[in-house]
């Protein structure tokens, strides 16, 4: 081995030590230092290459913790036994990593069904309260309860009660980061020989949570009330996920009867239960919302769901499930040891916004913003010369619309021709993540993160891309 290979850089990025630690690790991957062969003592090496012996002592110690070179008492430091990496059929070097190329943002509007407004957001008020609740309360800093602190648990039955119509107990409720979290929480809690079943056009992520904690899924075709109860009943289900306030993605508000069916459905065995996920059931612009399929019900069998998602922001993760006292007994039995994932002073922070009528305050502003979009949206469709093949669903609630477009396209033409003028919209078929008969000529329209000029501007495009 000659150690005068080693040539030393003027590298202050990186360290003499790091570079002749580097250059011993090469030479004994290719075998210029050989299993068992001696290294030169510190002061040796330190001689040879007029350097100092604390980078020699430093070189030598990462070698020694990495397990490249071994000291023995009074005898020196030897080489190690390295075992040869597991060769590949193919062999290719390895790539360093390197950031992706700014891609072009290739849509002027995109009518995204998930994205909201976050211009209208209180910073202000968000920002005081936090402010607030960081600078005095360091008993935060431990461990809260493992469903949420006991205050914003208390808000939320409350806030439930006036605004959805449901009476329960605080410690019905399960605070955690987001619908996805307590989803998979819900399906644990569950019987394990669960059967789901689900609504099909539905949101597409809640099948692939279930789909991969093993559990079956039934998909159950809707009709102009949502999901049809005959056709659940000739299946082994016995969870059916529902979005009663407003189906997603068709848009339509589950009536009384049908509620009531599915409840029926649900008293009929032991281990059936409703999951009504209410996911942006404040958002009803006609009348009041409607009541919770939870509050119609006196034999505990829903799972109540929501999150603050829609109505607040997407990137504050809280959500919340109420489950019925059956399940919760398990819950407390199986999981009460899980702590809660969402930070104790984003909870305080909510529960202020709460109790203090922030948020109030905020859903009815943007009630109102969206309501404007919303019709801005409708009238402008409706203005079209053309508007005789264009049919409109679901406008009453919620923050998205369907549109069935009679002009000869099909749904993968019109998505195609939107996108050329810029317009992003997206097709029925992708929230069927079952293949089920549907119309071709569907389109799912989002408009709440759309200000009402860009709404404007976009159906003219729609309409040049449709109908011209």
């Amino acid at each position: 081995m000659n150690y005068f290979d080693f040539q030393p850089q003027n590298n202050k990025k990186l360290p003499l030590y790091e570079q002749l630690y580097r250059f011993l690790i090469s030479s004994i991957q290719n075998g210029s230092l050989k299993e068992g062969e001696k290294l030169p003592s510190k002061r040796q090496m330190a001689d040879l290459l007029k350097i100092s012996i604390n980078t020699i002592e430093n070189a030598y110690g990462m070698l020694v913790a990495e397990g490249y070179i071994k000291a023995r008492p009074k005898s020196g430091y030897f080489v190690c036994a390295i075992t040869e990496p597991v060769a590949t059929k193919k062999t290719s070097k390895r790539k360093e990593w390197s950031p992706p190329p700014n891609l072009p943002v290739s849509f002027l509007y995109d009518f995204h069904t998930g994205a909201v407004d976050t211009t209208f957001f209180p910073y202000a008020t968000w920002a005081k309260i936090t402010k607030e609740i960081m600078a005095d309360n360091r008993q935060l800093l431990n461990h809260g309860h493992p469903q949420g602190d006991s205050c914003l648990r208390e808000a939320l039955c409350q806030q439930v009660a006036e605004m959805r119509g449901i009476f329960c107990q605080p410690e019905q409720i399960i605070v955690g980061a987001g619908s996805e979290y307590l989803l998979s929480l819900m399906i644990q809690i569950l019987p394990t020989q669960s059967v789901f079943a689900m609504e099909n056009p539905g949101y597409g992520k809640n099948y692939h949570i279930i789909r991969n904690h093993g559990r079956k899924i039934c998909p159950i075709p809707l009709d102009s009330e949502g999901m049809q109860v005959e056709q659940l009943a000739q299946t082994n289900a016995n969870i059916a996920y529902i979005t009663p306030s407003h189906q997603f993605p068709m848009g339509m508000v589950m009536p009384i009867n049908r509620r009531m069916q599915l409840l029926h459905w649900a008293c009929e065995q032991k281990n059936r239960y409703l999951i009504e996920d209410d996911y942006d059931g404040e958002f009803r612009f006609h009348g009041r919302p409607i009541p919770a399929l939870k509050g119609l019900e006196s034999n505990d069998k829903v799972i109540y769901c929501s999150t603050f998602s829609k109505s607040f922001a997407p990137s504050i993760r809280i959500a919340y499930m109420i489950l019925p006292e059956t399940l919760l007994a398990i819950y407390k039995k199986n999981f009460s040891s899980y702590a809660c994932s969402v930070s104790r002073f984003e909870q305080h922070v909510l529960y202020r916004f709460l109790k203090e009528g922030h948020y109030n305050r905020h859903l009815n502003r943007m009630r109102t913003i969206y309501r404007g979009r919303k019709e801005k949206l409708t009238e402008e469709l409706r203005s079209l010369p053309q508007s005789n093949k264009i049919m409109i669903i679901g406008e009453n609630a919620g923050l998205h619309l369907l549109l069935q477009i009679g002009n000869g396209m099909n749904e993968a033409q019109l998505v195609k021709s939107a996108a050329q003028v810029g317009v992003r919209v997206y097709g029925l078929s992708q929230y069927c993540p079952v293949a089920t008969p549907i119309p071709s000529n569907w389109v799912v329209l989002g408009y709440a993160a759309l200000e009402q000029g860009e709404i404007e501007a976009a159906v003219r495009l729609l309409a040049k891309a449709w109908f011209e």
